[in-house]
């Protein structure tokens, strides 16, 4: 055991941040479950974050299970500004060490728009459904330049989209995985769900994507969208078997972070 895992303040990071991955991978198995089971006909629903989010608060005890994700999810935000500014991940401040510490910083506020959506759903205000997000490509489409700044959204998106195409097929993904010190059939189950979901995480980001870059050059925020629309997109031009696919990858994305976040040795 290494000395870093007997500090109480590093245990106590440790167990936020599983407590964060864990939470998003259980939002993740709720975007990819029902969007799958509607794709397959068996009366589930295109989903995104938000969907998911309202989904929790329909069940019973659905208040209470609600603000147990926020809680969750905001130990996964602290996780990512806590890899951001510590550079726990040891990144450096070069230009390739500054663009991976942006990335945590902006997962992280993605993240923190979901708990505020989740805020609003628990006091009574209404989840965000997609509206917000169009009202601000809308606004940002009405200034000067704002359908480069539009168009400069959907290149990040793209690049996000590469960059977990890219994690689902590197040698380094597996190599990661090999040293956590789990068991042979742990490290096939993480090696093959995590494959298989950054692969269609990546799919639905490269959506997300065309649809940005679309309303830039459209002028219509319309045209825009998250996750859901990505996923109305698929279904439109691929067919319901291919959106249903997609929609288990997205699923077993979840359960690869349910399994990242309950393995101790996995290097957070």
């Amino acid at each position: 055991m290494e000395k870093s895992d007997l500090n109480p303040s590093k245990q106590k990071k440790k167990k936020i941040a599983r407590l964060g991955i864990g939470t998003k991978g259980v939002v993740y198995l709720l975007i990819g479950g029902l969007t799958a089971w509607e794709a397959f006909g068996k009366g589930g629903k295109k989903t995104g974050s938000n969907g998911a989010l309202a989904f929790v608060i329909d069940q019973p005890f659905g208040q209470i299970l609600l603000w147990l994700v926020v809680l969750g999810l905001a130990g996964y935000v602290f996780w990512r500004m806590y890899q951001t500014f510590k550079d726990t991940e040891e990144k450096g401040n070069d230009f390739k060490g500054i663009i991976f510490r942006l990335g945590y910083f902006s997962s992280g506020i993605f993240y923190l728009f979901i708990i505020y959506n989740a805020l609003q759903l628990l006091l009574g205000g209404g989840g965000d459904n997609g509206g917000g997000k169009e009202s601000m490509i809308q606004q940002l489409l009405a200034q000067e330049y704002g359908r480069w700044i539009v168009a400069s959204i959907a290149l990040i998106f793209l690049i996000r989209a590469l960059i977990q195409i890219f994690i689902a097929f590197s040698g380094k993904f597996k190599e990661k995985v090999k040293e956590s010190g789990m068991n042979d059939k742990a490290q096939q189950i993480m090696i093959s769900s995590g494959r298989v979901g950054y692969t269609s995480r990546g799919i639905v980001v490269g959506v997300i994507a065309y649809l940005t870059v679309r309303a830039a050059i459209t002028y219509d925020a319309s045209k825009s969208g998250g996750t859901k629309e990505a996923f109305n997109f698929i279904q439109n031009e691929f067919g319901a078997v291919v959106l249903g696919v997609i929609a288990l990858g997205m699923l077993a994305f979840g359960l690869f972070l349910i399994f990242k976040a309950s393995e101790h040795k996995m290097d957070f």
